[in-house]
C-alpha cells in the first residue's frame, strides 16, 4: 500500500472556532475579490467576517484576483443553500517502465478539519472518484466518522471504455456519508498494470462535484484529466454556524444568534449539526445582517389571475377582482349574489342613472383617450399627412391606427420578433387581405424629429425603387410613431456570408449582384430623393433578401434626412462599430460619404468572407479595414481573399473590386467616389462575369478616378458591345474605362 495523502495542507481556517460574534461589518469591508462575491457572513478584510472560520484570503494570481480558503481557491458560495465550492487537488499514480513499480506525480492533497470548523464534505453534491484500469484506492476519515471507503476501476482493453459513463469500466464513483470534515486518500499498487500501460499510464482519484464531471476515455489514454485547473476540479463544502441547532440558538437572540435580520428564519444544517439563516418567504436579501433580508414585491411578476389586481404586502401579497367579481380558485368569476342582489335592489329611476353614470364615464375616458391620441397625432404632424395624402390621390401611403397594428402583431408578441436594433424593434405582422408587413416600433425620437415627423412620412412614402424596402405606412397616435414597412422574407446579406444562410454556398456573382443592388439602393436615396437621404448605418444586416435574394436596403428613419442647419452635428455616434466613417468619429458631421465609407466595408466582407471588427486578436489585427489597406499597401491582396472567391473569379476581376473598396475607405471624404460612381463601376464589374470573350490587362500608368497614385486600370477588348453603350451606339474597338 502506498500513502499519497499525509494530511499536510488543510484549510488553516478549519481549525478556527467558528462561534459568532454579535458585532456587523463596517461598510469599508471588501466585498468582492476579483470576480467573486464574497457576501457576510465571509470576509476577506480583519474584522469582517461573522467568526474565524468565516476568514478568507484574497490572493494575486497571474494578475487575477482570486479568493482562497487556506490552500483551496474558492470558486463561489451559497447563503441559501449553505454551499461552498472550491478546487479540490487530484491525485495522480502513474506507472514507471523503467522501475516496473507505480510512482506518485503531482501535488499531495488532503482536506483536514475539526468538528467547531463551519464545513463538511457534502455528502450530496461530492462523489469519490477514481479514474484508471485496475485503479485501487481507498478513501478514509479516520478522525471523524471513521468512514472507510473504496474507489475502484477496471479494464482490459482500451475499447472497453465509453465516453460519459462511470459504472467501473475505466471510471467509478463512490458516494460518502455524512459530518464528514476531513478525509485521507490511500492508492494500492496491488495490481499488476505493465500489460496495460501502454495505454494507461496513470490512475487518479479525487473528491469532486459530481454535476461537473463527465468521464472521457482520453483521461485513461492520456495526462489530460490532471491537466484541468493544474490539477485541480470543483468540490463543494457544506457550511453552518455548528455546535447549536436552531432551537437552542433561537433563545440566544441578543448574544450569539447570527440571524440578525427581523425577516430571516433559522434552519437546521442537513450535514451535521448546525443551522443556517435564510430570509422569510416573500423576502430576499442577506440574513446575517440586520435589515438585510428587504420585501420582494411580487406583484412585479403579476401572480394575480386575468382580470385580477395585485396589491403587494409586507412578506407576501394579495390579488382582488373587479367590483362585480370575486376570487375563487385563483379565478376571477362573476359575483352572482351581488349582482343578483343590486338588480333586485335597484329598480325604476336608479337603474337608469346608473345606466347614465356607466356610460358618462365610458364617454369620458373615451374622449380623454382620444384626445391624448389626438395630441400625438397632431404632434407627430397627422394633419399635414391626412392634408396630402387628400390632395394627393394617387400617394400610396397608409395611416394605421394603433388597434389596427396591435391586432397585426397579436399584441406585439416576442414571437413575431424579426429583430432588433439601435433604431428600434421590428414585428411580422398580418394586415388586411393577408398581407405581411413588418412593423416597426421606433425607439424615443427628440423635439426636433416629432415636429418634422409628418413631413419626414411624406417623403419617404414617395420612395419607390426596387431595392429599397418601401415604407408602406405609420401609426402616429402613439408617443413614439410606428412604422409600416413592405416584408422581406429571406434573411440578410449578413446571415448570408457569415450566419445561418451561408450554408447555401451562394455564387460569388449573386453576391457581387446583391452588392450591385444595394449601391443602386443607396445611390437613389443619395441622388433622386428630395431631399437626399443620409442612411447612416449601411451594414451586410440592413441588406434584405427577397424571395429571388434580391437585395433591399432597408433600417432607414425619419432621423436620417440630410439635415440643412446645425443639427447636423450630433452627440451621440450613429451606426455601427468596423462600419463607421473614422471623418465622421472626427467631425460629427453625417455625409453621403459617411454611407460610402460604410458600403466599402460591405465590399471587404463579401472579398474576404470576414467579420468588419473582432474584439480578440492584436489590435492591428481587429479592424477589417486596416487589415485590407495593409494587404494592399503590401500589393499582398491574394493574403486576405476566402479561398472559395479566387476559385470562382479571376484575379483581374478581384483586383477590380478591391481598388473599389479601397478608394472608398479613402480617410477622407471628399476622395471617395458617390453612391451612384460605385453603382456604375459595380454594373461594369458585374459584366466582366458575363462576356467571357472581355480580356482583362493591367495598366499600371494609367490615370484613374479611384484615387491620386494609380492603383491600376483595366483595359477592356470586345468582341461584342462596349461596356456601359447600347446597341445603337457605335462600337469602339478599343474601348476602356478606370474604376471610379
Amino acid at each position: 500500500m502506498q500513502v499519497f495523502l499525509q494530511l499536510g495542507l488543510s484549510f488553516v481556517l478549519l481549525a478556527a472556532q467558528c462561534t459568532p460574534g454579535a458585532a456587523v461589518p463596517s461598510s469599508q469591508c471588501r466585498r468582492q475579490c476579483g470576480t467573486v462575491e464574497i457576501p457576510y457572513p465571509f470576509g476577506i478584510d480583519p474584522n469582517c467576517s461573522l467568526a474565524e472560520g468565516f476568514d478568507l484570503s484574497c490572493k494575486v494570481q497571474d494578475g487575477i484576483s482570486k479568493p482562497f480558503n487556506g490552500d483551496f481557491e474558492v470558486l463561489s458560495m451559497s447563503l441559501t443553500e449553505g454551499t461552498m465550492r472550491v478546487l479540490n487537488y487530484i491525485v495522480a499514480n502513474c506507472y514507471n517502465t523503467s522501475t516496473r513499480s507505480m510512482e506518485f506525480m503531482g501535488r499531495y492533497t488532503g482536506f483536514v478539519g475539526q468538528p467547531s470548523s463551519p464545513y463538511r464534505l457534502s455528502d450530496v453534491q461530492n462523489r469519490f472518484t477514481v479514474i484508471g484500469c485496475n485503479a485501487l484506492y481507498l478513501i478514509a476519515d479516520k478522525n471523524g466518522t471513521g468512514y472507510q471507503g473504496l474507489g475502484f476501476s477496471t479494464c482490459r482493453n482500451f475499447s472497453d471504455l465509453v465516453d460519459g459513463s462511470c459504472s467501473g469500466i475505466g471510471c467509478s464513483q463512490t458516494m460518502i456519508p455524512k459530518m464528514m470534515y476531513n478525509y485521507g486518500i490511500v492508492s494500492s499498487d496491488l495490481f499488476n498494470t505493465s500489460q496495460i500501460w501502454e495505454f494507461n499510464r496513470c490512475s487518479y482519484a479525487v473528491l469532486m462535484e459530481a454535476t461537473t464531471f463527465n468521464f472521457s476515455t482520453t483521461y485513461v489514454s492520456t495526462t489530460k484529466f490532471n491537466d484541468t485547473n493544474d490539477g485541480r476540479v470543483p468540490m463543494v463544502l457544506d457550511w453552518a454556524i455548528r455546535d447549536q441547532k436552531c432551537d437552542v440558538a433561537a433563545k440566544n437572540k441578543t448574544g450569539t444568534y447570527a440571524c440578525l435580520s427581523s425577516n430571516s428564519m433559522c434552519i437546521d444544517s442537513v450535514n451535521d449539526n448546525g443551522y443556517m439563516c435564510n430570509c422569510s418567504l416573500g423576502y430576499k436579501g442577506n440574513p446575517y445582517l440586520p435589515d438585510g433580508c428587504q420585501d420582494v414585491d411580487e406583484c412585479r411578476d403579476n401572480p394575480c389571475p386575468s382580470g385580477g389586481v395585485c396589491h403587494n404586502t409586507v412578506g407576501g401579497y394579495r390579488c382582488s377582482c373587479r367590483v362585480g367579481r370575486k376570487l375563487e380558485s385563483n379565478t376571477c368569476n362573476p359575483d352572482i349574489g351581488l349582482i343578483i342582489g343590486i338588480t333586485v335592489g335597484v329598480v325604476g329611476v336608479m337603474v337608469i342613472i346608473m345606466i347614465v353614470v356607466f356610460w358618462g364615464q365610458m364617454i369620458i375616458q373615451k374622449r380623454n383617450l382620444n384626445k391624448v391620441r389626438q395630441d400625438y397625432f397632431q404632434q407627430h404632424g397627422g394633419l399635414l399627412l391626412f392634408d396630402r395624402m387628400k390632395s394627393e390621390n394617387g400617394l400610396a401611403f397608409t395611416v394605421f391606427s394603433e388597434a389596427e397594428l396591435v391586432q397585426a402583431s397579436d399584441n406585439f408578441d416576442n414571437s413575431r420578433i424579426l429583430g432588433k436594433g439601435g433604431h428600434g424593434t421590428v414585428y411580422k405582422g398580418i394586415i388586411k387581405n393577408n398581407m405581411p408587413v413588418a412593423i416597426k416600433r421606433c425607439a424615443l425620437v427628440d423635439e426636433r424629429q416629432k415636429k418634422e415627423f409628418g413631413q419626414e412620412m411624406l417623403i419617404l412614402s414617395q420612395i419607390n425603387h426596387k431595392n429599397i424596402v418601401k415604407l408602406l405606412g405609420c401609426c402616429l397616435e402613439v408617443e413614439v410613431p410606428i412604422l409600416v414597412y413592405e416584408f422581406v422574407p429571406n434573411g440578410t446579406l449578413f446571415e448570408l456570408i457569415h450566419g445561418k444562410n451561408q450554408a447555401l454556398q451562394i455564387s460569388f456573382s449573386t453576391l457581387l449582384r446583391i452588392a450591385h443592388e444595394a449601391a443602386e439602393g443607396l445611390s437613389f436615396l443619395h441622388s433622386y430623393a428630395s431631399p437626399p437621404i443620409i442612411h447612416g448605418d449601411v451594414k451586410t444586416s440592413n441588406i434584405l433578401l427577397d424571395d429571388n435574394y434580391m437585395a433591399k436596403v432597408s433600417d432607414f428613419g425619419a432621423s436620417i434626412l440630410a439635415p440643412s442647419d446645425k443639427q447636423q452635428f450630433v452627440t451621440m455616434v450613429q451606426g455601427t462599430c468596423g462600419y463607421l466613417d473614422p471623418e465622421y468619429m472626427q467631425t460629427c458631421q453625417l455625409t453621403d460619404k459617411s454611407d460610402v465609407y460604410s458600403f466599402g466595408v460591405i465590399l471587404l466582407e463579401i472579398l474576404t468572407g470576414q467579420l468588419p471588427l473582432k474584439l480578440e486578436g492584436p489590435e492591428k489585427q481587429r479592424s477589417l479595414s486596416l487589415i485590407f489597406l495593409s494587404a494592399m499597401k503590401e500589393s499582398n491582396l491574394d493574403a486576405v481573399l476566402v479561398s472559395y472567391v479566387k476559385g470562382q473569379e479571376s484575379m483581374e476581376l478581384l483586383r477590380g473590386l478591391a481598388d473599389l473598396a479601397k478608394i472608398c475607405l479613402d480617410m477622407c471624404g471628399d476622395n471617395r467616389p458617390s453612391m451612384k460612381e460605385v453603382a456604375d463601376e459595380l454594373n461594369r464589374l458585374r459584366k466582366l462575369t458575363t462576356h467571357p470573350w472581355v480580356r482583362l490587362d493591367m495598366e499600371t500608368d494609367a490615370e484613374s478616378l479611384l484615387g491620386g497614385e494609380s492603383t491600376g486600370g483595366y483595359q477592356i477588348e470586345l468582341s461584342g458591345y462596349p461596356m456601359g453603350e447600347s446597341e445603337d451606339q457605335p462600337i469602339n474597338p478599343r474601348s476602356s474605362y478606370y474604376a471610379r
